[in-house]
Protein backbone atom coordinates (compact mmCIF):
# COMPACT_ATOMS: atom_id res chain seq x y z
CA UNK A 1 0.00 0.00 0.00
CA UNK A 2 1.36 3.36 -0.98
CA UNK A 3 0.25 6.95 0.83
CA UNK A 4 1.56 10.10 -0.02
CA UNK A 5 0.91 13.75 1.54
CA UNK A 6 -0.86 16.27 -0.78
CA UNK A 7 -2.04 19.80 -0.68
CA UNK A 8 -5.19 21.03 -2.45
CA UNK A 9 -4.83 23.94 -4.54
CA UNK A 10 -6.18 27.48 -4.75
CA UNK A 11 -8.67 26.13 -7.19
CA UNK A 12 -9.93 23.12 -5.15
CA UNK A 13 -7.49 20.62 -6.93
CA UNK A 14 -5.00 17.69 -5.80
CA UNK A 15 -2.64 15.94 -7.38
CA UNK A 16 -2.17 12.31 -7.26
CA UNK A 17 1.53 11.07 -7.22
CA UNK A 18 2.69 9.38 -10.55
CA UNK A 19 4.23 6.64 -8.51
CA UNK A 20 0.13 5.99 -7.05
CA UNK A 21 -1.05 6.51 -9.97
CA UNK A 22 0.98 3.93 -12.19
CA UNK A 23 0.53 1.41 -9.20
CA UNK A 24 -3.21 1.83 -9.96
CA UNK A 25 -2.80 1.94 -13.82
CA UNK A 26 -4.50 5.68 -13.66
CA UNK A 27 -4.10 6.87 -17.04
CA UNK A 28 -5.10 10.37 -18.47
CA UNK A 29 -8.54 10.91 -18.50
CA UNK A 30 -9.94 7.86 -16.10
CA UNK A 31 -13.14 8.96 -14.98
CA UNK A 32 -12.89 8.85 -10.63
CA UNK A 33 -14.92 8.86 -8.24
CA UNK A 34 -14.91 10.52 -5.44
CA UNK A 35 -17.04 9.91 -2.18
CA UNK A 36 -17.18 11.48 1.42
CA UNK A 37 -17.18 9.13 4.45
CA UNK A 38 -16.82 9.63 8.48
CA UNK A 39 -13.39 9.85 7.86
CA UNK A 40 -13.03 11.68 4.81
CA UNK A 41 -12.77 10.98 1.41
CA UNK A 42 -12.37 7.78 -0.64
CA UNK A 43 -11.72 7.65 -3.99
CA UNK A 44 -12.07 5.30 -7.06
CA UNK A 45 -12.38 4.45 -10.66
CA UNK A 46 -15.60 4.83 -11.88
CA UNK A 47 -17.31 1.46 -13.08
CA UNK A 48 -17.84 1.19 -16.74
CA UNK A 49 -21.58 2.33 -18.00
CA UNK A 50 -23.05 -0.88 -19.28
CA UNK A 51 -24.17 -0.70 -22.75
CA UNK A 52 -27.91 -0.94 -23.82
CA UNK A 53 -28.24 -2.62 -27.19
CA UNK A 54 -30.98 -2.02 -29.90
CA UNK A 55 -32.46 -5.12 -31.29
CA UNK A 56 -31.35 -3.50 -34.99
CA UNK A 57 -28.08 -3.73 -33.28
CA UNK A 58 -28.00 -7.61 -32.69
CA UNK A 59 -28.95 -7.90 -36.33
CA UNK A 60 -26.48 -10.26 -38.39
CA UNK A 61 -25.51 -11.53 -34.89
CA UNK A 62 -26.65 -15.07 -35.04
CA UNK A 63 -25.54 -16.61 -38.22
CA UNK A 64 -27.23 -19.21 -40.39
CA UNK A 65 -24.99 -21.25 -42.74
CA UNK A 66 -27.95 -23.42 -44.17
CA UNK A 67 -30.12 -23.11 -46.86
CA UNK A 68 -32.57 -20.12 -46.89
CA UNK A 69 -35.75 -21.02 -44.93
CA UNK A 70 -38.54 -18.97 -46.28
CA UNK A 71 -40.99 -16.84 -44.40
CA UNK A 72 -43.70 -19.76 -44.39
CA UNK A 73 -41.04 -22.34 -43.32
CA UNK A 74 -40.74 -19.88 -40.55
CA UNK A 75 -44.13 -19.42 -39.61
CA UNK A 76 -45.12 -23.36 -39.51
CA UNK A 77 -46.70 -24.60 -36.49
CA UNK A 78 -44.30 -26.83 -34.48
CA UNK A 79 -45.07 -30.51 -33.81
CA UNK A 80 -43.80 -32.25 -30.55
CA UNK A 81 -43.31 -35.10 -30.01
CA UNK A 82 -44.36 -36.13 -26.36
CA UNK A 83 -42.18 -38.59 -25.95
CA UNK A 84 -39.02 -36.16 -26.67
CA UNK A 85 -39.69 -33.85 -23.18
Amino acid sequence: MLAATVKLSSKGQVVIPKDIRDSLHWGVGVELVLLTTEHGIMLSTKPPEKKKLSAKSLRGFLQHTGEPVSTKQLCKPVEYDNDRF
